[in-house]
């Protein structure tokens, strides 16, 4: 379910900044089911999800799958709600055998969120 939503959130990207970080756009409809129960009569997209959001990203860069190693941070500075326009930035390096993210969310310009991700292609390899 996680990942048929996300996709499904998915308004456009990823495209690359001049900066050399790549910048996706989301918008999660109210009856997505990731609202349910998350919380009553308060919806609120769950913290994993963003950090779901953020594999996600650099999969859809790098066309090949991934998972996750380490979370060395995750910092989720206000909620999320359904129909907002949620801007993912992501700034990848190579580090130790894998990816090294970081990634910070945005919405209307204002900070919502920062992950510091270690990925790895999905094998482990």
């Amino acid at each position: 379910m996680m990942r048929a939503s996300i996709t499904a959130a998915r308004v456009n990207g990823p495209s690359r900044q001049v900066d050399g970080t790549a910048s996706i756009d989301f918008s999660f409809a109210p009856a997505d089911p990731v609202f349910g129960g998350h919380f009553p009569n308060q919806p609120l997209l769950p913290g994993v999800f963003q950090l779901e959001m953020a594999r996600m990203g650099v999969e859809w860069l790098m066309g090949q799958q991934l998972g996750i190693r380490e979370i060395s941070k995750a910092k989720f500075l206000r909620p999320i709600v359904p129909a907002e326009l949620v801007r993912l930035n992501l700034k990848l390096s190579e580090s130790d055998g894998g990816i090294a993210v970081r990634a910070s969310f945005s919405v209307g310009g204002q900070a919502a969120g920062e992950a510091v991700l270690k990925l790895v292609k999905a094998n482990g390899t």
